[in-house]
Parts: C-alpha cells; sequence; structure tokens
C-alpha cells in the first residue's frame, strides 16, 4: 500500500552531526590535518585577542569556515554562511553544533580582519609545510618557480589619469580609444594597488596581480607564495626571494620557465647557493645558461619536474575560485592568496598522509 506523507518537522532528532559525517569522507582527513596545525597556532591566537571584553568568532572556526570557501569555490562569504546555515558537513567541519546560530556575514568579515593584521595566512602556509617535512614529504634539493596572474576586482573602466582627480580625457572613462593608458600616469580608481599587465605579447592586458610560488619537485607541495603588484620584474624578484628563504642543501637546484632566463636572476641564484635550471631563451637574445649546467642529467629533470608548478595555480583558480579576485588592495590579495595556497596544501597531504579515519 502506498505510504502516507506525515510531516514531522517539529519532532528531535538525536543524530549528531558527526554520525552523518561518513566515515570515508575525505574532509575527515582534511579535518585531522586542520585541526593539528591550528593547534600550533593556539598561541599565536592569543596575542591577537585581548583578555576582556565581548567573545568574538573563535579563530579556529572562522580559519576553518575559510578553508570550506576555498574547498567548494564558494563566491562569497554571504553565500558561505547561508551554507553554514543548513549543510550538516559544513557545519561538523566548522565546529557548530546542530542548533549554533550562524554568524552575520559582515561579523564574519570584522573578524577576519582581525587575522589578517597577525598575518596568520602565512603561518598557516608555514604549518602545513612543517607537517609535510616530519612525514618526509618534501626535497630539500630540488624546487620550481613561477608566477600566475590574478585578475583584480577592478573594471577597465576604473583605470583613469592620475592628475586630474580621475576624470580622464573621455568624461566617464567608458570610450578610452586612441588613449594612451600606463600604469605610471593612469591608476584604477577602485583598486589602486592593482595595474594593467599582460602575461604574454598575444594577450591583453588586464587590471591585476601576480601571484608567485616555490614548490618542491618530489610530490609538488607549495613552500612558500606571496603576491605583489603586477610589474614586468615582480616575477624575478619574488622567485629569489622566496628561494632564499625555503630550507634547503647545499647546491640544490630551482627549475624555471623562459621568463627567469636573465643575467640577474642566474646570478642571484648562484649567489644564494641554488644551481639555476631555467629554461633556455633561444628568440631575440643570448641565454643566460649555458653548458655548465645543460650538460647534466638533473637539467632535464628539472625542466619536467618544473611544469608541476602549474597544478597550484590550476587548482587555486578553478577549484577555489581565485580566477579573479574578491578582494581589494595588495595586503588582502597576499592573505587570500597564500591562504588558498595552504588549502591547496591540505588537499595535496590529505592523499599523501596515511591519517586514519
Amino acid at each position: 500500500m502506498r505510504g502516507d506523507e506525515v510531516d514531522q518537522g517539529h519532532m528531535f532528532s538525536y543524530v549528531s552531526a558527526e554520525k552523518r559525517v561518513p566515515a570515508d569522507h575525505p574532509l575527515r582527513k582534511v579535518r585531522k590535518l586542520v585541526d593539528a596545525v591550528l593547534e600550533k597556532l593556539s598561541k599565536d591566537f592569543d596575542e591577537l585577542y585581548a583578555d576582556t571584553g565581548r567573545p568574538s568568532i573563535p579563530p579556529e572556526r572562522l580559519l576553518r569556515a575559510l578553508l570550506l570557501q576555498y574547498f567548494y569555490g564558494i563566491r562569497s562569504e554571504r553565500m558561505l554562511m547561508e551554507q553554514l546555515d543548513y549543510n550538516l558537513l559544513f557545519r561538523w567541519f566548522v565546529g557548530l553544533q546542530m542548533d549554533d546560530p550562524v554568524w552575520v556575514p559582515t561579523t564574519f568579515t570584522k573578524n577576519r580582519r582581525r587575522l589578517l593584521e597577525g598575518d596568520i595566512a602565512q603561518r598557516f602556509l608555514r604549518e602545513t609545510v612543517a607537517v609535510a617535512q616530519e612525514h618526509g614529504l618534501t626535497s630539500a634539493e630540488h624546487f620550481s618557480v613561477d608566477g600566475t596572474l590574478l585578475e583584480a576586482w577592478a573594471s577597465q573602466k576604473s583605470f583613469k589619469p592620475k592628475d586630474d582627480g580621475g576624470g580622464g580625457s573621455s568624461g566617464d572613462g567608458s570610450d578610452f580609444r586612441g588613449e594612451k593608458r600606463r600604469n605610471d600616469t593612469h591608476a584604477s580608481t577602485t583598486d589602486p594597488d592593482s595595474r594593467l599587465y599582460r602575461k604574454g605579447h598575444s594577450q591583453e592586458s588586464k587590471l591585476s596581480y601576480l601571484g608567485h610560488v616555490v614548490i618542491e619537485n618530489r610530490n609538488g607541495l607549495v613552500m612558500g607564495c606571496q603576491a605583489t603588484k603586477a610589474t614586468g620584474f615582480a616575477e624575478r624578484d619574488s622567485a629569489a626571494q622566496l628561494l632564499a628563504h625555503v630550507p634547503r642543501h647545499q647546491n640544490a637546484t630551482a627549475g624555471a620557465d623562459r621568463a627567469y632566463d636573465t643575467r640577474d636572476f642566474v646570478a642571484r641564484l648562484r649567489a644564494l647557493g641554488i644551481t639555476p635550471h631555467v629554461a633556455q631563451q633561444t628568440k631575440r637574445r643570448r641565454s643566460a645558461i649555458d653548458g655548465r649546467t645543460t650538460r647534466f642529467g638533473g637539467y632535464g629533470a628539472s625542466q619536467i619536474a618544473r611544469k608541476r608548478v602549474e597544478h597550484p595555480f590550476g587548482w587555486i583558480k578553478s577549484v577555489a575560485g581565485l580566477f579573479q579576485l574578491k578582494h581589494r588592495g595588495l595586503p588582502k590579495v597576499d592573505w587570500v592568496f597564500t591562504f588558498a595556497t595552504a588549502a591547496y596544501n591540505l588537499t595535496r597531504l590529505r592523499r599523501l598522509i596515511p591519517v586514519p579515519a
């Protein structure tokens, strides 16, 4: 016989969110890794908060919620709060009980600002790297570097001359045909830190930032990263800075594409004791890499392994949703890019570390 539909919306449920999450769900392993990292950051959190006053959102829950935003590509924090209101999986991962109220989006954003001031993103990334090092998953000898374009949250129409209060020769800025626009004479009125930049000669110029990473070649884990303003020298300068602070052995190698084949960059790496396995520039000018480097088999191996540096960029843009930034200003962009990179490391560690369910 056909069963009758009975409205039982007012009945109580005694099944916790912990029991509703499958034992083999991928987030279970990630949650254990995240909890281990957050435990190490507990003292850092204490320095950011006063001993008195009204309790704020626990920083552990706030960071777990932000990780979910990158894992599932949620476009905004308002949509994230909506998901937390009814998604049992999200509530369990963040640490909210079934009846706990969800935070107001503006309150959530203001609490996140405190973590921005404390440089928590970089510390969180370093702790994920430390976990990988404890399990012997990182290489201290072979690295790769690269940069990617991060499209700014600013319209081309906002890119106006600096000397006329943003008015420009075209009135409202909607028509700039025939007008030469350069970063030294123009700036965006909505995001002044962004720069007009293009990655290749055949690509269009966009208001952008640059994101830089250094990975180790064993498992492709990100060892360090930063976001900078988009300039022609930012990629090489950031790569040298990141490699200088990476834990490494003597005679380490660093792979990179042809954009890094300059005498200045090669000399900086050699001064750091790093062998530059940079792809040779074959057009327009002479390469800074000669037979002293290319004759060894390790050079060819680095050229193959360095292509893995594109994996973090692909994940951050396609999965985490940073194909276009949602924040303005270099400090916020750097924080978001760094924390998204740490989220990428966690997805890799979930597969590499045998965490018991």
